[in-house]
């Protein structure tokens, strides 16, 4: 594999299991050098992964790796998170907000410590993570500003409005990000997958079988093909995993799936717009 992200630095929340650790591993291939952020130090009793785990994965492949204890909701731990990955690599190029918090419920059956909590962890800690971040990208001469969060589309929030909003919030960081930071060279992307992915969630909540689900490092992929282009050249844009990857030139998603013998169907409402709904934000992978 290339590595043409030699030099660089990411900082990655949520990246102690599923996404977050594909993530952290792919740039990591590219030669990125990763702070693992989240919460999870000791093992969980129904979660796989840790940070520590995350960072031998990292090392593994002969890059330099930070374990960052990180509660998102927590202002100070963000920043702290931020300013310990400057002090041990001496710049921040690449900040990805993964870390999320689940919660499909209409709003009948979401009383308000639900709604925070998807809040805090969702589109509230995208904003911490920017706030952060953003001096530090600036500092380097430009970088990217990362959410795992789908397009704004007016049709999607039936059943799960709460945590509908918050992800929402998350893509508005993205793209506020970009426009108000264009001159300085940051990308503000918002990325989301068409299909359910292989995570702790799918598999804690029960969401389907490995027959409906692509592997994580599908997402994982497609985020390397996003922060290694031009962030002057990409940004403004909330875009789909499978469209970035066709983009980047990938035609066979097979090895991506968890069975290969069975396509995982598109479940995201999000990418299949009824009467009425409307895409507000869009985009396509610069190759």
């Amino acid at each position: 594999m290339a590595r043409d992200l030699e030099g660089k630095v990411a900082l990655i929340t949520g990246a102690s299991r599923g996404i977050g650790r594909a993530v952290a591993v792919r740039l990591a291939q590219a030669g990125c050098r990763i702070a693992v952020a989240a919460k999870t130090v000791e093992p969980h009793p129904e979660l796989e992964g840790t940070i520590g785990e995350t960072v031998e994965a990292v090392e593994a492949l002969g890059v330099e790796a930070l374990a960052v204890q990180m509660d998102v909701r927590d202002p100070a731990a963000v920043a702290a998170g931020v300013e310990a990955t400057v002090a041990r690599f001496g710049r921040l190029d690449i900040a990805i907000h993964n870390a999320g918090a689940l919660w499909w419920k209409p709003i009948m059956d979401t009383p308000a410590n639900r709604y925070d909590l998807v809040d805090q962890v969702n589109a509230r800690a995208a904003h911490l993570l920017a706030h952060a971040a953003i001096p530090h990208l600036k500092a380097a001469g430009g970088g990217h500003f990362l959410t795992m969060s789908p397009p704004i589309m007016t049709d999607a929030i039936g059943g799960k409005t709460a945590y509908m909003i918050s992800k929402f919030g998350m893509t508005m960081v993205a793209l506020g990000v970009a426009a108000e930071h264009a001159r300085d060279g940051i990308a503000g992307n918002a990325l989301w997958p068409e299909t359910a992915i292989e995570s702790a969630a799918t598999k804690h909540f029960k969401f389907g079988t490995p027959a409906m689900w692509y592997k994580a490092e599908l997402v994982a992929d497609a985020t390397y093909a996003v922060v290694r282009q031009d962030p002057r050249a990409l940004t403004g844009q909330a875009l789909w995993v499978m469209e970035v990857m066709r983009g980047a030139g990938v035609t066979d998603f097979v090895p991506y799936r968890c069975d290969p013998d069975h396509e995982p169907p598109p479940i995201n409402a999000m990418r299949m717009p009824r009467a009425g709904g409307r895409e507000t934000a869009g985009g396509k992978i610069v190759t």
